[in-house]
């Protein structure tokens, strides 16, 4: 059975704890899609030099955040990790060498969205780092080879925000911004018109400096799209701008609404 790919906008870490309307969302989809024999995560929250992949057997749970109430930082996900799946994304990516990383754990960009969607924590998960310096094509290109993971029960989980400037955002005032709406709604656009080679170039055009002032959101919608085969379409859900913010999530080669 041919997995489907999913692209989610993290947003807040709260969301991990808050019955909201995200975190319902992520859960509802859970349920729709096969359940995983290993998840794939490329996360916003583990840029490195050179593409790595986590592979303990046993991953601590990462609070890299501030700021926040206790009981976001008493969350733990103890998820197994999957040292072969790791080791087989180094050997499906020909392009570069992947390197092994038996020490990192999971980043809030992983569990935050894992704890809803399965909370049980069992299934096994492996994160896939990225090198923000590099361009938007060669995040697509690498994401491209891992293909095969698709057709081994594999689930690859973009895991970011395709609009973050998160120095304009206002806490008190969470309304969505003309500006972030827009860039919304184009990049939306460019999704499901499967235009990648626009979204692939987004962040080094001069339109993307207000929505994307930094590429670590970004990329790891490029990651899901990648992985899009002709004739697939592109399901959106929890589609909210707050603030400065884009919510929007996808879900690439899953099965219609019930």
């Amino acid at each position: 059975m041919r997995m489907p790919v999913l692209f989610v906008g993290h947003g807040n870490p709260m969301n991990a704890i808050e019955r909201n309307e995200f975190h319902l969302g992520w859960a509802a989809i859970a349920k729709r899609v096969p359940r995983p024999r290993a998840i794939l995560c490329v996360s916003a929250h583990w840029e490195t030099r050179g593409a790595h992949a986590t592979a303990a057997a046993a991953p601590d749970t990462i609070h890299d955040f501030y700021g926040f109430p206790q009981a976001l930082f008493d969350v733990r996900y103890p998820a197994p990790g999957d040292p072969a799946l790791a080791a087989r994304v180094a050997a499906l990516v020909t392009s570069e060498r992947v390197g092994l990383d038996p020490g990192r754990g999971l980043d809030h960009g992983a569990w935050s969205v894992l704890i809803a969607m399965y909370p049980a924590a069992d299934v096994p998960v492996v994160q896939l780092s990225m090198d923000t310096r590099l361009p938007g094509t060669h995040h697509y290109a690498l994401a491209r080879q891992l293909e095969p993971l698709r057709d081994e029960g594999v689930l690859v989980l973009g895991s970011g925000n395709i609009v973050h400037n998160l120095r304009l955002f206002n806490f008190r005032d969470p309304a969505p911004l003309d500006w972030a709406l827009s860039a919304d709604a184009e990049l939306r656009g460019h999704i499901a018109a499967g235009r990648h080679e626009e979204l692939a170039g987004y962040p080094a055009r001069p339109e993307s400096r207000l929505p994307v002032p930094t590429p670590e959101h970004y990329l790891p919608l490029l990651y899901a799209i990648a992985l899009q085969q002709a004739g697939e379409t592109a399901e959106f859900f929890n589609v909210r701008v707050p603030g400065s913010i884009s919510m929007t999530s996808l879900l690439i080669g899953g099965p219609g609404k019930a």
